[in-house]
């Protein structure tokens, strides 16, 4: 079974093929693709730069004259079976098509067939996810005039959060936002979702039988807290924003901040926007929204990066503790995406604070920051793992399962 995934970003376009038995159990490790395309169009304004490599070794790296979404996917998919990087001889190959899909507000609880009321649906959400979702669905469209009768499968990022009680969801303003769908949604479920149920794995412990806190730290930041292999409570709310300090987001902060910008300093909306999720988080103190910018900085003394720092640890401890009441206590705490996986001082910050639950890091085993790897020390009360979140994967296990 050929499997497509498509991975849209606000201003990036991944893909990847993967071929798997259709009739044996999947592997606990996810295979290497086939073939994987990445677009990104944020170095250039018009233009997107393209870098594609298949299973044999061939590649190819190209710069597009055009950042519109639906040329730049076609031109990525024409290299499946086109060119150096071929790997189908038919685009009959293709036997299904995941997408990941940001928002799937109240309607949708679980992936899904792609069906006209789907399609409707996802473009209703839109108003939820005005940069993700019609990005999503310009992927399904394309799709569907490239690989016409196709089956298509949503994998909603919202999905494994709809499983929170109500509690956890429902914001404390007049009772009728939660009737206009103004309420906690959560993000990054694809992620949460596949670094539980691989942290199990790894633990060779059942899913159900586990209580963990999930830190997905990238540009984007989140944490859930899983119970009985859900998210019960997670940090990202109505929008991405909420949360955790983040690359360029800032992350939850005093509403009344906002009414004070827009009426003593006459700010916009537009400009409130650029700010909050664009120019705030490490990018605002320190003037670097890369963690190992951050962290380069602060070894050559910069008191602004090490301002950043301090504050990405702190507020990270403080929702994990958040995490931790809501879950009764934990079993293991995972780190994942770019700076989860790979920032071993981050790791080692975070943890330090919860020392009094006998939490003890491996000091060696962090310093490595080995993938899918236990780095707690062996006489650790809690386990904390490093975990290489795979959305795309998740993704084809979820086509799999729907095919």
């Amino acid at each position: 079974m050929k499997i497509l995934v498509l991975n849209a970003g606000s201003s990036s376009q991944k893909s990847c093929l993967y071929e798997i038995d259709d009739t044996g159990d999947l592997p606990e490790v996810a295979p290497v693709p086939l073939w994987q395309a990445d677009a990104d169009w944020t170095h250039q304004d018009g233009t997107t730069e393209v870098k594609i490599n298949n299973a044999h070794g061939a590649n190819l790296s190209d710069n597009l004259n055009t950042d519109a979404r639906s040329e730049v996917i076609e031109y990525l998919l024409k290299n499946l079976w086109n060119g150096k990087t071929q790997v189908l001889s038919r685009l009959s190959e293709i036997d299904i098509v995941g997408h990941r899909v940001v928002h799937g507000g109240n309607e949708f609880e679980k992936s899904t067939l792609v069906t006209p009321e789907v399609k409707n649906a996802i473009s209703r959400m839109s108003v939820l996810a005005p940069l993700q979702n019609p990005a999503n669905l310009e992927g399904i469209e394309v799709i569907e005039r490239i690989f016409p009768g196709v089956p298509q499968v949503a994998v909603f990022d919202t999905a494994f959060h709809r499983h929170m009680p109500l509690p956890a969801t429902v914001y404390p303003g007049p009772y009728e936002w939660y009737d206009q769908q103004i309420h906690r949604y959560g993000f990054h479920g694809i992620s949460h979702q596949y670094c539980s149920r691989r942290a199990a794995q790894v633990l060779g412990k059942d899913l159900e039988s586990l209580r963990l806190i999930n830190c997905h730290l990238g540009n984007g930041c989140s944490l859930a807290a899983v119970q009985h292999g859900y998210s019960i409570e997670t940090t990202m709310g109505f929008t991405p924003l909420e949360g955790l300090m983040m690359g360029s987001r800032s992350g939850s902060i005093d509403p009344g901040i906002i009414l004070h910008l827009l009426q003593q300093k006459k700010c916009t909306v537009e400009q409130l926007d650029e700010t909050l999720n664009k120019a705030s988080g490490l990018k605002g103190i320190s003037g670097a929204g890369d963690m190992r910018q951050v962290l380069l900085d602060m070894k050559e003394g910069n008191s602004r990066a090490k301002l950043a720092f301090d504050m990405f640890v702190h507020r990270l401890r403080y929702f994990i503790g958040a995490m931790l009441a809501s879950l009764g206590g934990l079993d293991a705490l995972v780190f994942a995406g770019g700076i989860g996986e790979n920032a071993a001082e981050v790791r080692e910050a975070a943890c330090e604070g919860f020392t009094f639950l006998g939490l003890k890091l491996d000091a060696q085993r962090n310093a490595q920051s080995p993938a899918d790897q236990v780095i707690s020390a062996v006489d650790s009360a809690i386990l904390v793992l490093i975990i290489h979140t795979q959305e795309d994967w998740e993704i084809a296990r979820e086509c799999r399962a729907l095919a």
